[in-house]
This record gives structure tokens, C-alpha cells and sequence, in this order.
């Protein structure tokens, strides 16, 4: 049997590409790190790095969040991505409304960033990644503290401190969340059926 070639005009199935690094120019907006309101007072600063298997850091990675609001709603503003149709800037965040949904891409050293309240009725954000080399994107959570959380105390500790955001000592309201997407220390990742 031989294989089909362009000259005869039949193709068979190709596999799945890899995806980005176009995630840099094609889905973070200004302000997307920015869910709380400007000036608001229990602002925090969830942040970190994405490292590979090789604990090199992931410069073209994107971080997605999601969160109740500090009441526990979990409606956010509605149209917080709505976008310009004349100039493509995202119109839909006003600095005042709470959005419960923050998307930024790591820089060239792989940090990330967001400015958020504490989220209500849960202690952790929702966390997506995107990165070069996922066929599919990943799922996590970002525990602000241990409260005894059901999947928290279903892993051992090694595994659970992948979970855990820890507190910055000397920046108030600040915790660091690292991502490592593979090799040791490997981020525990969630599956959703």
C-alpha cells in the first residue's frame, strides 16, 4: 500500500500540532491581570513562575484564574472580555467591577501576575495553563491557606505544598504561587470529565 502524497490529491489524517507561542500576541488584554477594583483595599497579589521539566521558567506560558467574588457570587461582571469592535481594546473592565476572571502571559523570565480579592466560600483560585508543548490546557487550584479542603487532605504533603500559595514575608498580601508542569516538585493538576 502506498502513502498518499499531494501529487495524488489524498490526504490522510494529520496529528495534532503543537500549540502557541502565539498565545503572546493573540489572547492577554491590558488589565487582564487586574480582577480587583482599582484602589480597593483587600487587594492581593497572587503570583509566580511556569517552569518546564527542566525547571527552566516557560517565557510564552498563559495563566487563566477564576475565583468567586469575596461575598462568594460567582456571577463576576458580565462582559468583562467585551471588546472595542472599532479598536479591538477590551471595554468590558471598568477598574470598579469585580470580574472573578484574570488572564495574563508570563514574561521572558516566566513570572506571572495577578492583583485580586480573597475569593469567598472557597480558599483558592482556579487556575488554567496554557503553554507550548500542551496538546490540552491544565487545571489547578492556588490555595491561599491549608483549611482542610477535601482534595488538599486527599494528598500526601509533598504533593499538597504544589497547591499552596505561600505568603511573601515583608510584602503584605502578597503570595507566590509557582507552576511546574512536569519532573520534580510537579504541580498536582486537576482532571475534569
Amino acid at each position: 500500500m502506498s502513502t498518499p502524497t499531494a501529487a495524488s490529491g489524498s490526504f490522510g489524517p494529520t496529528p495534532s500540532q503543537t500549540v502557541g507561542p502565539f498565545y503572546g500576541y493573540a489572547l492577554p488584554f491590558e488589565g487582564g491581570g487586574d480582577i480587583a477594583p482599582a484602589g480597593h483595599p483587600d487587594t492581593l497579589t497572587l503570583h509566580g513562575y511556569v517552569y518546564d521539566g527542566a525547571g527552566a521558567p516557560v517565557p510564552d506560558a498563559l495563566v487563566e484564574t477564576w475565583q468567586p467574588a469575596p461575598d462568594g457570587s460567582r456571577t463576576g461582571k458580565p462582559g468583562s472580555l467585551r471588546h472595542d469592535p472599532v479598536t479591538g481594546r477590551v471595554i468590558g473592565r471598568n477598574g470598579v467591577d469585580f470580574t472573578g476572571f484574570g488572564r495574563v502571559p508570563t514574561d521572558a523570565d516566566g513570572h506571572w501576575a495577578v492583583r485580586t480579592l480573597p475569593p469567598g466560600g472557597v480558599p483558592y483560585l482556579s487556575v488554567a495553563v496554557f503553554a507550548r508543548g500542551l496538546l490540552h490546557h491544565l487545571y489547578t487550584r492556588a490555595y491561599l491557606e491549608d483549611t482542610g479542603d477535601p482534595l488538599l487532605t486527599s494528598l500526601d504533603a509533598g504533593r499538597r505544598a504544589t497547591l499552596l500559595a505561600v505568603p511573601e514575608s515583608g510584602a503584605p498580601r502578597a503570595y507566590r504561587f509557582d507552576i511546574r508542569l512536569q519532573g520534580e516538585g510537579e504541580t498536582v493538576f486537576l482532571e475534569f470529565r
